[in-house]
């Protein structure tokens, strides 16, 4: 299976044979560290465990600094299950594992955009404009019948809304800049600038 940790750059457009355009997002790769495999006997699954990028040494507290050793001082780790791993700690995983036209699979934290109303966080369209009705344009309406004493659970209204793990199934590598380690997946993907990508073949 593959898979490597990026982090998000910006949505930009690139072209193909027959100069047709392309949105694409850029992910750069900073890095990835195998830091542990993780097995049945030992852990009861198996899995890889990823270092990505750097952080200042500093800020990183003991136990981390126990567990990475020499490898370095990384700013995220990420686990990727998979079934009989062949990577070893401290094995580089590389960006050239993956090529043009590849399948994959992205998951990232979307923006996060605070406490908001029904009709931003679902759609609602609010109150009618007219018959009196001074200042419900925005307004969920009735929440239940007069008989109910509680709110149902699930009840769509206010709240905070973003900042979720969002997975987006296939998307296919448009292009793949091995001189500056990044790569550029079609469409969009969640989250902002920054964001930590994971990007899973499928």
């Amino acid at each position: 299976m593959k898979f490597i940790l990026g982090r998000k750059l910006n949505m930009t457009q690139i072209y193909d044979a027959k100069g047709a355009t392309i949105p694409v997002t850029a992910v750069t790769i900073r890095g990835n560290t195998v830091t542990q495999v993780r097995t049945k006997d030992v852990d009861g699954y198996e899995a890889v465990q990823v270092g990505e990028g750097t952080r200042n040494p500093q800020r990183i507290n003991k136990a981390q600094k126990g567990h990475f050793k020499d490898l370095g001082s990384f700013a995220t780790i990420c686990e990727f299950r998979q079934d009989n791993p062949t990577l070893k700690v401290g094995d580089k995983v590389e960006l050239s594992q993956f090529k043009q036209g590849d399948v994959v699979m992205v998951s990232a934290t979307s923006k996060g955009k605070g406490f908001q109303g029904v009709v931003k966080r679902h759609g609602f369209h609010g109150g009618p404009r007219s018959h009196g009705q001074k200042h419900s344009e925005r307004e969920p309406g009735s929440i239940g019948g007069g008989l109910r004493n509680r709110v149902p659970v699930g009840m769509r209204m206010a709240g905070r809304m973003g900042s979720d793990r969002i997975t987006v199934k296939n998307l296919k590598v448009a292009h793949i800049d091995t001189e500056d380690n990044v790569i550029y997946v079609s469409g969009a993907i969640p989250g902002r600038r920054g964001t930590l990508v994971e990007i899973v073949g499928q």
